[in-house]
């Protein structure tokens, strides 16, 4: 079983050939750039974006859990990319503008209590 790192991992190179597959220009951030996991842009460069990746492996899940920072996270440039992984089958892919992420986030504390 792979751990959730691994998912994540995996979920951050299937967006990255999703999104060449769809005919951007992408690249894998390093691992310790915050809150961003691939830099897209078109083949004319005239826009680019941010992209955070999540994943979510339980394929009856219709949720992402997210950091505490997607609430200020606002920009135009900047965008969530959900991936739900299926087992053996073709994930499914969002692409969501981190403003509208922000308005609709639902807070709920952990049992640690944060």
């Amino acid at each position: 079983m792979a751990s959730r790192f691994q998912n994540g991992m995996q979920s951050v190179f299937l967006a990255a050939a999703e999104l060449t597959y769809r005919g951007f220009v992408v690249s894998l951030t390093a691992r310790n750039a915050f809150g961003v996991d691939l830099l897209v842009t078109n083949h004319q460069c005239q826009h680019a974006w941010s992209v955070q990746v999540e994943t979510n492996q339980d394929t009856s899940a219709n949720f992402w859990l997210l950091n505490a920072h997607s609430e200020n996270l606002k920009s135009d440039s900047h965008v969530y990319v959900p991936v739900a992984l299926r087992g053996n089958q073709r994930p499914n892919f969002l692409v969501v503008p981190s403003r509208i992420v922000a308005e609709h986030l639902d807070k709920q504390t952990t049992k640690s209590g944060d």
